[in-house]
């Protein structure tokens, strides 16, 4: 059976109704990850679970060790990436509690540590990256999400931002020129890394608010902490769904 690892994003610092069997904090040759890999039993089957920010919630996205996360993750056996990523809307569709699953990306992400192919001793590698998120992820989480009778898109674009601030207006309407669906700041260099160690990678996204001058009111915390709260049962179950599948 497929080893599934999860990276909880904002909202899902921890997994609630994983029955824990080992808290593993695994030292990498890229430091240390967010946090420690939680291995136990969720939806039926054994499963990984990392908390992207840090436990509690810490780590901005621009400062996450995304290559130890990742091999982190691949040294304590998973064989598969559900990610979960909280999101704002560019598209008129993608609306407060909405859901997507991405099938495409564009990052406009700097600085971050993009590849493990770095470094003297490393040989230069260009993988195919033309599909970012892996098919046959893809279509379980949408399955899953069908079952679930939520409001959901099987396809979008996730424009990937530097961060931590939100983004202005401006560079709102220059991705959503780009052909953006949803941004968040978190997609990269996540799902390239784990395309490099082999890892079929895929991401539930849950958009918590409508991105800059897609709504008259400003952005606000709480408006995000509500969307989560409000969303967080439904990604729970289409991940258990998943698992079960």
């Amino acid at each position: 059976m497929t080893v599934y690892a999860i990276i909880g994003g904002t909202g899902l610092t921890q997994l609630e109704g994983l029955q824990l069997r080992a808290d593993e904090l695994l030292d990498t040759p890229y430091g240390a990850p967010s946090a420690a890999v939680q291995r136990g039993e969720y939806g039926g089957r054994e499963v990984l679970f990392l908390a992207r920010h840090g436990q509690p919630h810490r780590i901005a996205p621009h400062q996450v060790n995304y290559r130890a996360n990742l091999w982190a993750l691949q040294q304590a056996g998973a064989e598969a990436i559900l990610a979960v990523n909280a999101v704002g809307g560019v598209h008129p569709a993608m609306g407060s509690g909405h859901f997507c699953v991405p099938h495409q990306l564009i990052d406009y992400s700097w600085g971050r540590e993009h590849t493990f192919f770095a470094g003297e001793l490393e040989h230069v590698t260009h993988i195919d990256f033309s599909h970012p998120y892996d098919a046959d992820l893809r279509q379980r989480l949408i399955a899953a999400l069908a079952t679930e009778q939520c409001a959901y898109s099987s396809h979008g674009v996730y424009g990937c931002t530097q961060g931590p601030r939100l983004e202005t207006v401006a560079e709102i309407a220059r991705l959503e020129r780009d052909g953006c669906d949803i941004v968040g700041m978190t997609g990269m260099p996540e799902a390239a890394l784990a395309r490099e160690l082999g890892l079929p990678y895929a991401c539930l996204a849950l958009v918590v608010n409508p991105a800059a001058g897609k709504s008259a009111a400003l952005i606000s915390m709480a408006e995000i902490e509500a969307a989560l709260a409000a969303g967080i049962d439904t990604v729970k179950s289409v991940l258990a769904r998943v698992l079960a599948g």
